[in-house]
């Protein structure tokens, strides 16, 4: 039987070759004004989910890391 990707994992997270999960920082789509640059450069760069996280992002997109 064929399984469904939960898309509201599918949009926040992706893999790379290793298997690691990569996601994008949040807090950078309104109100930039408010934000210092320091801040607004620091919310640029992607993150990798912790270890420990990576097997529940794995079910929720079971053909992503493939």
């Amino acid at each position: 039987m064929k399984l469904k990707t939960k898309k509201a994992a599918a949009k926040r997270f992706s893999f790379t070759a290793t298997g690691k999960v990569k996601f994008k920082r949040a807090n950078k789509r309104h109100c930039l004004g408010n934000k210092t640059a320091a801040r607004k450069l620091k919310l640029r760069s992607a993150g990798y989910i912790f270890e420990g996280d990576v097997r529940h992002v794995e079910k929720c997109m079971p053909y992503g890391s493939n």
